[in-house]
């Protein structure tokens, strides 16, 4: 039997934050997330209460459920016509992406031509074949992806202070500052913070500045 992939969401954009900023890409968000059950009334329980992602449902643009075969095509059909230059990229994110990702998918999108990247809590192993593992380390969890290419570490989360992780074998390690009703003050201790570690850089949200999806 064939698995059914549940898609809030795919859309083409710029990647907005961390190593790949600017990067056209098509965006595929996964729904569903292991760190919360995704029901309003227990959003307090939720471990990541900064989440500013919609990821229940399947009712946004282009939102349903796929099978390998036809979510490959999907996001094939929105990289740009004509645009031969730049590897086709997909960003597989979500919620938590790795509850469906699997090597059948990662395979379609590969015979279709695309690099695939995931943007991950770190909470569940990564199957074989990705391109790009990006790791968002969330405060109270335990990390099983301590490999990859980017961490960005949300900063600054209370249990979740980044040397705890710089001991983890990336290429690229990243702060950016919690986007809340304090992101001036979570912005300067950011910057703060990076200029003291220059291990860490800064990775800012440009698609909201730039008010891109």
């Amino acid at each position: 039997m064939s698995t059914t992939y549940k898609i809030k969401e795919i859309f083409y954009t710029l990647q907005g934050e961390g190593a790949q900023t600017g990067r056209p890409a098509v965006f595929c968000r996964f729904t569903g997330c292991n760190l919360w059950t995704g029901r309003e009334e227990d959003r307090h329980k939720a471990i990541c209460q900064f989440c500013d992602t919609d990821f229940w449902g399947t009712d946004g643009v282009n939102g349903g459920r796929y099978s390998a075969e036809a979510l490959a095509a999907k996001v094939a059909s929105l990289w740009e016509p004509g645009l031969h230059q730049g590897k086709p990229y997909v960003v597989c994110t979500g919620g938590e992406p790795l509850l469906q990702l699997n090597e059948p998918l990662i395979e379609a999108f590969h015979k279709k031509g695309f690099e695939v990247a995931v943007e991950t809590n770190g909470t569940v192993e990564a199957p074989k074949g990705l391109d790009w593992i990006c790791v968002s380390p969330k405060a109270g969890t335990e990390i099983v992806i301590t490999s990859g290419h980017e961490l960005k570490l949300v900063f600054p989360q209370p249990g979740a202070a980044p040397n705890l992780y710089e001991h983890f074998d990336f290429q690229h390690f990243f702060l950016q500052p919690m986007d809340s009703p304090e992101r001036e003050q979570n912005t300067y201790l950011t910057l703060q913070y990076c200029m003291q570690y220059p291990k860490w850089r800064l990775s800012l949200q440009t698609h909201k500045i730039l008010n891109i999806p």
